[in-house]
């Protein structure tokens, strides 16, 4: 038996202190905040369960069927596509092949044209046949591949920017398109879709589960240094030296970075602000749609989640919506102008509507929420073995920027680790 501390108790490092603890080893879990989860956590708020962010799940991410028990996190679904939103106008544009229901709206819809929503309908073809796509095509950014794909300035200016600025956090589009394929793929295999319980259920179950494998897990316990030197592994944890045979750090790049010294690690972020609110109701009609902003930057999106999942409701009428700012300089901007530009976006979208009593309830500024994917990017990211010695990483950053990366990295991590000490 060989013991291993895992630094780090986000969904990466969950995942490979499980592993590693199934495959019959010692594993320590350290933790420097009181609960586990990263950047994945949810809260009570005023009654509303309301997610550190807007998060979501897309499960037909083969890590997520992999790692997860989706039907036990009791899963509630957005509807595909999204509302196109400008003022004064509402427009549904959907994948009809997946949502029949929409296929009068989304074809009388004029924010796209015709001749887009046929390649939109030839790219979901080429995507969604043989394997999920590796990250090491020719790269260039989300922007250039839809030009070169034929896609028309109206549908990137109108579509693409706030769905892929919701996803990427990047409404310019200057993303790697590796991005937009895996994603595009995944939204059209599965579904977007949150937990009943809130996106906090997600690490929860992947630490009943690490738990129930013989993980000693250790909150409130910052590791401060990694001391690859001799043989083994030494950790500082709160002020005392500990020994491992190995030693996996899960946690955030910046941390990862200093804890290992790795110059390959991404420390460069993109950042969101995400504000939630009660709207006396009754609900919107976008229902489980997205709303996407197409005439201004600020909200880039909103989404009605008690439409989706009537559980993050507090029980009345009343609707919880959440809308995400990506645009510059976001993060110094006043909780009440956020809301105010909300507030005036709704009135713009829905004039037949009185949103005046929108109320904001929760504020999450995230300055650090993905790692930059410029094109070119993974390509430079660093391997799972790469720091000296026993130590490992395991965190998005060593495959992409997402709940994909992040478990996929987890299970190469634990892998990784038991063939050197095994071998």
């Amino acid at each position: 038996m060989h013991t291993i501390a895992v630094a780090g108790g986000g969904l990466s490092g969950l995942v490979a202190a499980r592993r590693l603890a199934e495959s019959g080893n010692d594993v320590t879990l350290f933790e420097e905040r009181a609960a586990l989860g990263g950047r994945v956590r949810s809260r009570q708020v005023d009654g509303f369960t309301c997610d550190r962010g807007f998060q979501v799940l897309f499960d037909a991410y083969p890590a997520v069927r992999r790692e997860l028990d989706l039907e036990a996190l009791s899963l509630r679904s957005f509807a595909p596509g999204g509302v196109i939103c400008r003022p004064g106008k509402r427009s549904t544009l959907s994948d009809p092949l997946r949502d029949p229901g929409a296929l009068l709206p989304s074809a009388l819809s004029r924010e796209v044209s015709l001749a887009d929503k046929l390649r939109t309908l030839r790219l979901r073809r080429r995507l969604t046949s043989g394997d999920w796509p590796e990250f090491d095509a020719p790269d260039r950014s989300i922007r250039e591949y839809l030009r070169e794909a034929g896609f028309s300035e109206r549908f990137v200016e109108n579509f693409a920017a706030p769905l892929y600025g919701g996803i990427t956090l990047d409404r310019s589009l200057s993303t790697s398109a590796n991005v937009f394929e895996y994603t595009f793929r995944a939204m059209s295999l599965g579904n977007i879709v949150v937990p009943a319980a809130g996106m906090g259920a997600i690490p929860a179950q992947l630490a009943d589960r690490a738990r129930e494998a013989g993980v000693d897990e250790r909150t409130g316990a910052a590791v401060d240094d990694v001391d690859a030197a001799g043989d083994g592994v030494r950790l500082a944890v709160e002020g005392a030296d500990r020994e491992f045979d190995a030693a996996v750090v899960a946690t955030d790049p910046p941390t990862a970075h200093e804890l290992t010294g790795v110059e390959s690690i991404p420390t460069e972020g993109a950042g969101v602000v995400t504000q939630q609110y009660r709207l006396p109701g009754p609900e919107l009609d976008a229902g489980t749609r997205i709303m996407l902003n197409a005439g201004s930057e600020a909200p880039n999106t909103v989404a009605q989640l008690s439409a989706v999942a009537p559980e993050y409701g507090d029980g009345s009428d009343d609707a919880l919506l959440a809308a995400s700012f990506v645009d510059d300089g976001v993060q110094d901007r006043a909780a009440d102008e956020l809301a105010a530009q909300t507030r005036e976006a709704l009135s713009s979208w829905y004039p037949e509507r009185d949103v005046s009593g929108l109320e904001p309830i929760a504020t999450d500024r995230i300055p650090f929420a993905q790692f930059a994917q410029p094109p070119g990017t993974h390509a430079r990211l660093p391997a799972v073995d790469d720091p000296p010695g026993s130590v490992y990483l395991a965190g998005d950053y060593t495959r992409w920027s997402s709940i994909q990366g992040a478990l996929e990295s987890g299970r190469r991590a634990a892998a990784a680790v038991t063939a050197d000490l095994d071998g």
